[in-house]
């Protein structure tokens, strides 16, 4: 058993490795390959434990060290092998409850919408970190992003192009961190779906409808609002940190429309529907974090569940 274990392990760190490696091709299937990167390893780190997956990894990394640089395998570390160890951790963890008599006692396991929260720390951690190979000050940054995307975008009507740059430049670090954010709940979304039919998932599967951020999230969010205004270094780490916290808030609006919709006649339509618009345009995400902020302050959900003479489900 601890043999398969370790080749489990040691596949994982590998194929998460190459994945990572492939966006050095330029084809266009490395771009999904690099972005699903860490799901081999969640899906050792759910199914076979979140030690082995590290383990794992690090071996891919020095495999990266030895083919590529020493560079590269901490990027690999940083941003694959570390969120896929602790979120795989931390989805594993529980304790006995302390609600029911049963023997053996009901586990409690840890909050779905504390993940969240760590995802998005994650998000923000590896985007500052990736800005920051290019300087330690927000004029650095900048131009080192304006440089590379006037080799990417070429030289064509330099006047558009300039004003494109420029506009990128300011959106770029935003995009990125709410990327990351995104990729990585899917990626350990799909590892615990994966490990759940392979009957690996030694965990029941939580009621994501329930799921809420911790309270001081709303907090960290309008200060990190509030240093996107300031100016220079902070300013780049307040609009990384917002993109990041939104879009945690915006999962949980989802999880909210959810809730909201139970009793609703044509609920998969509305659902379907809500999530297409998100998908095609974009824009209409806005409604789905307004709702989940909305949430936090007034208590939908509770107050859904109140009316109806329901009790809540247990918070995830």
């Amino acid at each position: 058993m601890m043999m398969i274990q370790i080749l489990i392990a040691i596949a994982a760190g590998c194929a998460s490795a190459l994945m990572f490696a492939s966006i050095i091709s330029g084809a266009l299937i490395s771009l999904l390959l690099f972005y699903l990167a860490p799901l081999p390893l969640m899906v050792a780190a759910l199914g076979w434990g979140a030690i082995g997956a590290a383990v794992g990894g690090l071996l891919g990394a020095a495999g990266l060290a030895a083919i590529f640089n020493f560079s590269y395998a901490i990027a690999f570390v940083v941003t694959v092998v570390a969120p896929a160890y602790w979120l795989g951790h931390l989805a594993m963890l529980a304790r006995p409850s302390d609600t029911t008599d049963a023997a053996p006692p009901a586990l409690e396991w840890y909050p779905v919408g504390r993940i969240v929260a760590w995802i998005a720390g994650f998000a923000a951690l590896t985007t500052m970190a990736a800005l920051l190979t290019l300087g330690t000050d927000s004029a650095t940054i900048s131009e080192g992003l304006r440089a590379g995307l006037q080799r990417t975008l070429g030289s064509r009507n330099p006047g558009d192009a300039d004003r494109l740059i420029e506009a990128l430049v300011a959106v770029a670090p935003p995009a990125a961190a709410t990327v990351a954010m995104l990729t990585l709940t899917l990626n350990l979304w799909l590892a615990a779906k994966i490990t759940a039919t392979s009957g690996r998932l030694n965990r029941p599967w939580p009621d994501l409808r329930t799921a809420t951020l911790p309270a001081m999230t709303l907090a960290v969010l309008s200060l990190a609002l509030g240093l996107s205004f300031a100016g220079g270094l902070a300013a780049l780490i307040g609009s990384i940190v917002s993109a990041t916290l939104l879009i945690a808030y915006g999962l949980i609006g989802a999880a909210t429309l959810h809730t909201l919709t139970m009793a609703a006649r044509h609920r998969g339509f509305l659902l379907s529907s809500t999530y297409a618009l998100v998908l095609i345009f974009l824009w209409p995400a806005l409604g789905l974090i307004a709702l989940g902020i909305g949430d936090a302050v007034f208590g939908f959900r509770q107050r859904y569940f109140q009316r109806r003479s329901m009790p809540p489900p247990t918070t995830t």
